[in-house]
């Protein structure tokens, strides 16, 4: 049956409310995949851009799309869209470029990553068999918010490493580079990079770490996951590395002060972890007395 003009109107509102975070690129990916128009000259922002293009869709093309964001022509609503599952939820999400000769080093940053609230993608290790694995990759790389390239010696050889910094690129994502007896070359240069000759994964990981707590384009967004791990701190010494890592932050969301003092009431392993109370409290009146 053909939908209402009201069953329309909600299945626009809610697909542009859904999507309208999205940057743009992915905007574009997924009209283009519903056979939807899009246009790379609109001025409007990413909701009015939606919404037109959405205005102009037929109906069957509407109800594709709502159900692929999770709801329906009747009303229903399901969850929004999580990302994928190879990404930890909650978490910074970076795509790890390296060559598969190499894939050991790639994992072990992995592991030390996640200790900072890193999710990182490694194309060998996280992509299941049975899975179209080109199309993993380029689901990571689009929903990635940074990459890091391991520049091990050939790296330039692969067929897929250079692609991969481009699609990054491309979005305008955060890229940095790791030096491993190659350096960094073409439009890699431009980027900012690390020594990791004779460093270990957890070494380069704090580098990295501190990398994005400095950059402009990440800041809030790890200040978001840092404050999310602070209330989530399962131990008192990951209370202490927690609100070390808040005491770092050059951004502060009026809305974390409040949260990082509720976990001091809420959570025992931050209360009863000797003088992160008090660290909250100081950090508190700091960020208070700054704005």
């Amino acid at each position: 049956m053909p939908l209402t003009p009201s069953q329309r109107i909600s299945l626009m509102k809610e697909i542009s409310n859904r999507l309208d975070s999205e940057e743009w690129h992915v905007i574009d990916v997924i009209l283009r995949e519903f056979g939807l128009p899009w246009s790379d000259a609109y001025q409007g922002t990413q909701a009015a851009y939606l919404l037109e293009m959405l205005r102009q869709g037929t109906d069957e093309q509407l109800s594709s799309l709502a159900q692929h964001v999770g709801f329906g022509a009747d009303g229903g609503v399901s969850p929004r869209r999580e990302d994928p599952s190879f990404w930890r939820s909650g978490l910074l999400k970076v795509f790890v470029s390296h060559l598969a000769t190499h894939r050991e080093y790639a994992e072990e940053l992995q592991a030390e990553l996640v200790g900072y609230g890193i999710s990182c993608f490694i194309a060998h290790n996280d992509i299941e068999p049975t899975q179209e694995w080109q199309t993993q990759i380029e689901t990571a790389l689009a929903t990635c918010d940074a990459l890091v390239a391991l520049l091990h010696k050939d790296f330039h050889t692969s067929n897929w490493t250079d692609q991969e910094i481009g699609f990054a690129m491309g979005r305008g994502v955060p890229v940095y580079s790791v030096r491993f007896g190659q350096d960094p070359y073409g439009f890699v240069g431009r980027f900012q990079a690390f020594n990791g000759n004779n460093k270990s994964p957890k070494m380069v990981a704090k580098e990295l770490f501190d990398a994005y707590l400095k950059s402009k384009q990440l800041q809030g967004r790890m200040g978001e996951v840092l404050v999310t791990l602070f209330e989530e701190s399962r131990s008192f010494a990951a209370a202490k590395d927690h609100i070390g890592y808040l005491e770092d932050l050059e951004t502060w969301d009026a809305a974390f002060s409040k949260r990082i003092t509720t976990a001091v009431k809420n959570n025992g392993q931050v209360s009863g972890s000797f003088g992160v109370p008090k660290r909250v409290d100081a950090l508190v009146k700091l960020w208070k007395k700054a704005k």
